[in-house]
């Protein structure tokens, strides 16, 4: 049963793969690569419990945290250009705090 899992998790690894180096847009290839790090998570996973390995999974969920920042970053990149993002873009009014403790404007 778990020659079964493991063959599967191969099997749409590679299919993945394909995804993402003939995905028509972007997006479709940021995505098979973020469902890769995920499907690289569950092999993890289960090589840790066929092995009787149970320190598998840190590295498993340390995985999955760069994982979901890596493509958090990468997303943010390509929408922006640029890792740094301004905070109010120009011609837009900017919100102004009420002042604490003063009374409301009407």
């Amino acid at each position: 049963m778990m020659m079964a899992a493991l063959i599967a998790l191969i099997v749409s690894m590679c299919l993945l793969l394909i995804r993402a180096l003939m995905g028509p847009t972007l997006y479709d290839r940021v995505l098979a690569v973020n469902s890769f790090g995920t499907k690289t998570v569950l092999l993890i996973g289960l090589m840790g419990f066929v092995m009787g390995r149970p320190d598998f999974l840190d590295i498993a969920i340390l995985y999955t945290l760069i994982n979901f920042t890596s493509t958090i970053a990468v997303l943010k990149f390509f929408r922006y250009r640029s890792f740094q993002v301004p905070l109010a873009r120009r011609g837009e009014p900017r919100a102004v705090a009420p002042i604490a403790g003063g009374e409301p404007n009407a």
